[in-house]
């Protein structure tokens, strides 16, 4: 079954089949609604709350309620690890346009997004957009990434083409975002070797409160930082045994703007190169309750995003005398899309007073998604150049889980199955000596998942234990169709124990500890990779006997509060690795008689280990402080040398303010960064950016029941420097780096009504 054709107009349609009103059917992810467990962080934006005129309560950050930690409702500050929980009501008053800014002031977080700064043949720099999260020292596709329980498409890439994941996501459509840190394979399976976001979206019952049949909101916004403007919208229904809901959003931009000030159309050029960016979602949902114990929900979901770019800054610049070597290139159009089409049918069955199986959620989908990326080089005398790069997956796959209450623990239980169908291709005209287009960067592989997992809850007095085991297999079955290299079947499996435990010494002081593993299976790409230009003296070549990665992991901590309003955590990780997946040259001198080979191996170790402090103040009504503070190192082993891994951040530190009165709202926040060292860099050449301190203000105002104004200023005081995530890799000997810069001063309006 294919989406690709699935038109806009099919969630409008299962949205409303009915010609009566639809009706309000409890959620299988109502339970999600939770507020953070221990995140610690000021929301320096703010949008509209809820539809009341009394003004919103400050919410506590720890010790509420998670559905992702261990896949059953339990108190964040009941569960062995560290798990920041954001919920509607935060994701409205932060207002961020994409996860870069929802996530800024987690210290432990990172989502990385470079300036595109890319070339039509060879580097690919910023072109895939936001391109994930960083997890205390791990990146790209080691993070889990989930909607709705379904995985959000991996990260590619492959010389000038890069696809990202974070740009899949529509944060206007979602309920509740979550983040755990820690392997996360005994419960979700492959992946996650850090951790994983977990992110719901919206139901019926989300608008539909207070008895209400019929409600929704608006809201339009904008921001100079990229001189965007952007509208979402989204009503539910309800009537009799049936529920509905569709949600829009549309957003209209330009390009991120550095602090760069040359505007040079050429590689000179330190401003960002002009960009327009039009991203459109929509999203529809239907449910209906069969009985009391049964309920379905059907939804389906399309995300589409544009990006067209004259890339100024891939223009060779005059030279200082003579003319134009006859390649130089004149001019570079980009013309990319990325679009995520999804339907997806959830059974719930739950009753309470049954004897054995108290609940179950089973869930069956199907998503498609493509990357498309085409760029024009016009060059001078020389042939000018095209190329297109697709990478598309269609997934379909099936998970069920079901909970057992018996009298002193809860037993959770279930199986997850899915296909992945994963293609690539590359096309073009004028492609490099020796190659033909169209061609391959892997073959079109089948990945296949399937796993069975078992954890139980148990309560002994004060002391929480949760035990959990999982078995999964993973296989890759290439094609050899349309591949021009030898193709490498592979399959294992791996089994992945988890234990937890949570001692409440008294109702102030909560010690905790958690020992997990985790696995995350090779890529296609991976595994079979074959690539030459030998022109060039370089060509890759796929990894048949390639491991699966593994990881075994400590978490220790501390909970507790001094009084009612101050609660803390205090919380110590170290996390090893064995068979790190790398790409290395493994042989080659670089010359077309013995070119280097590139190849994907398995290092002998890697480790990251850290620390981190988390604290909320809640001092009187309506007045809140938060403070977090973290601190990793980590290194790859290989042959008994170690490399700092670039992916760690350095010490990073947040301190905010909320204070909410009457129909008014004000929120500042303070964020440190330490500079890079030199010596935990992994290339003595690499740029080591320094220390920085950014200032964020915001604040609301409910004009009146329903409509609510809210602005925000970001780097108040129009600060120069360079965040780590984004600058990892650049030279310090780069003529550009003002290139790379955070944006400047920004101001974000929005108006907000609810109905």
């Amino acid at each position: 079954m294919s989406l690709r054709q699935t038109p806009v107009a099919l969630a409008l349609s299962l949205a409303f089949p009915f010609a009566a009103p639809l009706a309000l059917m409890p959620s299988a992810h109502a339970q999600g609604q939770s507020v953070t467990g221990t995140s610690a962080t000021a929301a320096v934006t703010a949008s509209a709350s809820s539809a009341s005129a009394t003004p919103t309560p400050t919410p506590a950050q720890l010790g509420e309620l998670t559905v992702s930690a261990t896949r059953t409702e339990r108190a964040a500050a009941s569960v062995p690890n560290t798990v920041t929980v954001i919920p509607r009501r935060e994701l409205d008053r932060r207002d961020a346009r994409d996860l870069k800014d929802l996530l800024a002031d987690e210290v432990d977080l990172a989502v990385k997004a470079v300036t595109p700064r890319f070339t039509a043949a060879g580097a690919s720099t910023g072109r895939a957009g936001n391109e994930g999260i960083n997890i205390r020292g791990l990146e790209g596709n080691r993070v889990l990434m989930m909607v709705d329980g379904i995985r959000v498409p991996q990260s590619f890439a492959f010389g000038a083409f890069a696809s990202g994941r974070a740009d899949f996501v529509d944060l206007d459509s979602l309920s509740s975002a979550e983040v755990l840190r820690g392997p996360t394979s005994t419960s979700y399976g492959s992946d996650g070797l850090a951790g994983a976001l977990m992110l719901r979206t919206l139901s019926p019952e989300d608008l539909l409160k207070d008895g209400k049949t019929f409600a929704g909101y608006g809201r339009i916004g904008l921001r100079t930082v990229d001189d965007s403007k952007d509208a979402s919208a989204a009503v539910a229904f309800s009537s009799g045994d049936w529920s509905s809901l569709v949600q829009a959003s549309v957003r209209r931009g330009h390009e991120t703007e550095t602090r760069g000030d040359n505007g040079a159309a050429n590689a000179n050029r330190t401003k960002a190169n002009p960009t327009d960016i039009d991203t459109h979602s929509v999203m529809a949902k239907v449910g209906y309750r069969l009985n009391a114990q049964h309920r379905l929900m059907g939804t389906a979901e399309y995300r589409e995003r544009k990006t067209d770019t004259n890339v100024l800054s891939a223009v060779t610049a005059p030279p200082a005398s003579g003319s134009l070597a006859s390649t130089a290139v004149l001019g570079l159009d980009a013309h990319d899309k990325m679009d995520r089409t999804r339907l997806s049918l959830e059974h719930r069955y739950e009753d309470l007073n049954a004897s054995w199986i108290q609940q179950v959620t089973t869930q069956v989908y199907v998503q498609d998604s493509e990357t498309r990326q085409v760029a024009y080089e016009d060059r001078n005398t020389a042939a000018d150049r095209t190329r297109i790069g697709h990478y598309k997956e269609h997934l379909i796959g099936l998970s069920t889980q079901a909970q057992t209450q018996l009298s002193n623990q809860r037993l959770s239980y279930g199986l997850d199955v899915s296909r992945n169908r994963i293609e690539g291709l590359r096309d073009g005209t004028v492609p490099p000596a020796g190659e033909t287009f169209p061609n391959k960067p892997f073959p079109d592989t089948d990945y296949d998942l399937a796993g069975a997992y078992l954890q139980d809850e148990i309560e002994v007095g004060n002391l929480s234990l949760i035990p959990a085991l999982r078995y999964e297999r993973y296989k890759l079955s290439p094609k050899a169709s349309g591949y021009s290299s030898a193709v490498t079947s592979l399959s294992d499996s791996a089994v992945t124990p988890r234990l937890g435990a949570v001692w409440r010494v008294s109702a102030n002081l909560q010690p905790y500890v958690q020992w997990a593993q985790g696995f995350r299976a090779p890529t296609p790409d991976q595994v079979n990779n074959g690539f030459a230009n030998p022109a060039q003296g370089y060509r890759s070549e796929g990894n048949p006997n390639l491991k699966a990665e593994h990881a075994n992991s400590w978490e220790i901590g501390l909970r507790g509060k001094w009084t009612d309003g101050l609660r803390w955590q205090l919380s110590a990780y170290d996390n090893r690795y064995r068979d790190f997946i790398s790409q290395e040259v493994v042989s080659g001198a670089g010359t077309p008689a013995n070119p280097l080979v590139f190849q994907y191996v398995n290092l002998s170790q890697a480790r990251i280990k850290g620390v981190e402090a988390r604290a909320v103040w809640d001092i009187t009504s309506g007045l809140s402080v938060k403070a977090a503070v973290a601190k990793a190192r980590g290194h790859s082993i290989e042959n008994g040398v170690e490399t700092p891994l670039d992916s760690i951040q350095p010490l990073r530190a947040t301190l905010g303010v909320s204070y909410e009165v009457g129909d008014w709202s004000l929120q500042g926040s303070w964020l440190h960064s330490n500079g890079k060292k030199a010596s935990d860099i992994s290339t003595a050449t690499y740029f080591a950016p320094g220390k920085y301190d950014v200032i964020d203000v915001g604040g609301g105002y409910r004009i009146n029941k329903t409509l609510r104004l809210s602005a925000a200023v970001t780097n108040l005081f129009d600060k120069k420097y360079w965040r780590w995530s984004d600058v990892s890799g650049i030279a310090a000997n780069s003529n550009v780096l003002d290139g790379y810069t955070a944006p400047g001063r920004a101001l974000q309006v929005s108006l907000r009504a609810d109905f």
